[in-house]
């Protein structure tokens, strides 16, 4: 027989304020105590992962829910290249992704899920409403690559005028210039650009800065200039023999197939790295040269496979196309034969061994930094209120980086940009605190293994045709069915709380729900420490432990006394309020 609900009537609690040991600062509306973003960082690891910041879950809930527009919006307010990064992301959100976590089973396909979003939202552009009016304040930002593009739109949206200098007849920086086509399509960035541009922002290409236009003349005409013309010095190996022609920097190579189609290459290849642009460099050259008589292709790295900077996955399509990789191979020297690049020869790292390999092109994806000649008649300036005019964004600034590290660091440099224009911080943060009722999850979502990414045939794959073919409308939804909802939190109340254990009896898994004998909490409210116990004469409360929390709500269901709660925690980021504008209607 069910009691339960004269179980409720009977312990129905009386209301009392919000507890200072709650594990937020408010209950519902927006808090700003430091609890509050500790919570998030805490608790929505794949958020905290993203340099961009990106609402995982909430665009994840809305794939799951069969509405990729909202996702893709969703990614569009932080991401700026959903459908690019959808492809070619480091993915720093999935090694972070709880589902991943031991007994847990595999990440989320957070990246895949993304594309998904981008592949199924429509073809019609989407344009972000502005956030502030117009300005009357004007920015030069120099390179239209992610880094620059980024801080271009953000700026915009903050309300100043933004003029985009490209030495390049086309604009996307690296995604054109360093990325095959069949890994990128340029379709996708050609649309993705046209977002940008479609807020107003002019993008001028084939326009050097330096030769065509100085830095002198940025700083004369503009409020502020931003660099974010990325790293394209090369950093080329200083060992014997460097000076042999067959040698060449892998982003030049890149460049040279990028725009023309082709490149030279010779009958045995080898791609010096362990990178994102070795890899590019070695399945391109294999696309180039695989027909060739005699052709021989290898990549060697210093270090070991584990430690390699490639997205999940890549090393298997390099093995799937046929190119051998050895790690542990340090370069020491380029051979020759009367001025002719005949191999390299190379260190066993942790041995006294040395071994040399046949080679007449040498492909060096040894990294790149910042060019900075172009920049020097700034030092003509003598005021320090001109130079404070020049702000650096990404890998300009900190060297080669991920996609994503450049944009998120691009939009951190846009708000102090704006800063700097206005004088004030008009972006405002805080926690948004939402009553909730279901979080759409079930236990049996745990047992859905991650969706498989389809693949071209390895016969059909060429420099132009996408190699990675998407998943389709269900696999996408499947595995967006797979994120834990990280945003959403249970939590009892303790006031409420009659210890009464069907919560624990109910729970899904043996740590997501625990008894405790103490719980320690800082000055801020955050819970800094815990101590469980197994023995019921021991308990003092009943917690939550939200780092095992599958978000299924069998806990809800299970208590009588309406003890737990329900609540959608995210982060918001808004204008502040006094320098909100009416807003026009989307245009999206």
């Amino acid at each position: 027989m069910d009691f339960s609900g004269q179980i409720k009537n009977l312990f129905k609690p009386v209301e009392r304020p919000h507890s200072p040991t709650a594990e937020l600062s408010v209950k519902t509306g927006k808090g700003t105590a430091a609890k509050d973003f500790q919570w998030l960082e805490t608790n929505i690891p794949c958020q905290k992962a993203c340099p961009a910041g990106t609402d995982i879950p909430a665009y994840l809930t809305a794939v799951a829910e069969g509405k990729p527009a909202e996702a893709y919006r969703i990614n569009l307010i932080e991401n700026v290249f959903p459908a690019v990064l959808g492809r070619v992301c480091s993915r720093p959100c999935e090694s972070a992704c709880r589902h991943g976590y031991d007994g847990l089973g595999d990440s989320v396909a957070i990246c895949f899920s993304k594309r998904s979003a981008a592949d199924f939202q429509g073809s019609e552009p989407v344009l972000l409403d502005p956030w502030f009016p117009d300005s009357g304040k004007k920015v030069a930002v120099i390179g239209s690559g992610v880094a620059g593009l980024t801080a271009a739109r953000n700026l915009k949206l903050l309300g100043h005028s933004v003029t985009v200098f490209e030495k390049h007849g086309t604009p996307g920086g690296m995604l054109n210039q360093g990325i095959p086509e069949f890994r990128l399509p340029r379709e996708i960035i050609d649309r993705e650009i046209a977002q940008i541009t479609g807020l107003g922002i002019e993008i001028r290409c084939n326009t050097t800065i330096g030769s065509d236009l100085t830095t002198i003349q940025l700083l004369e005409d503009f409020d502020a200039v931003v660099m974010a013309a990325g790293t394209l010095k090369p950093n080329l190996l200083n060992i014997p023999g460097h000076e042999l022609p067959g040698i060449r920097h892998g982003l030049d190579f890149l460049l040279d197939v990028n725009e023309n189609g082709a490149a030279a290459i010779g009958q045995n290849v080898i791609v010096i790295g362990g990178g994102f642009t070795a890899m590019d460099c070695a399945r391109t050259a294999q696309r180039l040269g695989a027909q060739t008589a005699q052709w021989d292709l290898k990549v060697l790295y210093r270090r070991s496979k584990d430690v390699m900077r490639v997205t999940p996955g890549e090393l298997e399509e390099l093995d799937a196309e046929g190119i051998p990789l050895e790690c542990h191979a340090t370069p020491i020297a380029y051979l020759e034969n009367d001025g002719r690049l005949t191999g390299m020869r190379f260190h066993r790292t942790g041995t006294h061994e040395e071994f040399d390999v046949p080679a007449d092109t040498v492909l060096l994806a040894t990294g790149q930094f910042p060019d900075h000649a172009w920049e020097s008649e700034t030092t003509e300036f003598q005021s320090l209120e001109q130079l404070g005019k020049i702000f650096a964004a990404g890998d300009y600034a900190s060297g080669a980086s991920s996609l994503i590290d450049a944009i998120g660091h691009a939009k951190t440099i846009a708000e102090k940009v704006d800063h700097f224009l206005m004088g004030e911080i008009r972006l405002k943060k805080s926690v948004q605190v939402e009553p909730a009722t279901i979080t759409g999850r079930t236990p049996e979502m745990d047992r859905i293994p991650r969706q498989h990414m389809p693949v071209r045939p390895v016969a059909d794959r060429s420099l132009m045709g996408e190699v990675e073919i998407g998943y389709d409308e269900k696999s996408a939804v499947q595995e967006a069915n797979r994120c834990y909802r990280c945003h959403y939190k249970f939590e009892i109340d303790q006031d409420k709380c009659i210890k009464c254990d069907w919560c624990l009896k109910a729970k899904p898994r043996p740590e997501c729900i625990l008894m405790l004998k103490t719980i320690e909490h800082d000055d801020g409210g955050k819970v800094v420490a815990f101590e469980s116990t197994d023995y019921v004469r021991e308990m003092n409360l009943i917690w939550i432990n939200q780092d095992e929390c599958i978000r299924c709500g069998a806990c809800l269901k299970a208590c009588p006394v309406d003890a737990i709660n329900l609540q959608k925690v995210s982060l918001c980021i808004e204008p502040s309020i006094h320098n909100t504008a009416e807003k026009p209607e989307s245009a999206s």
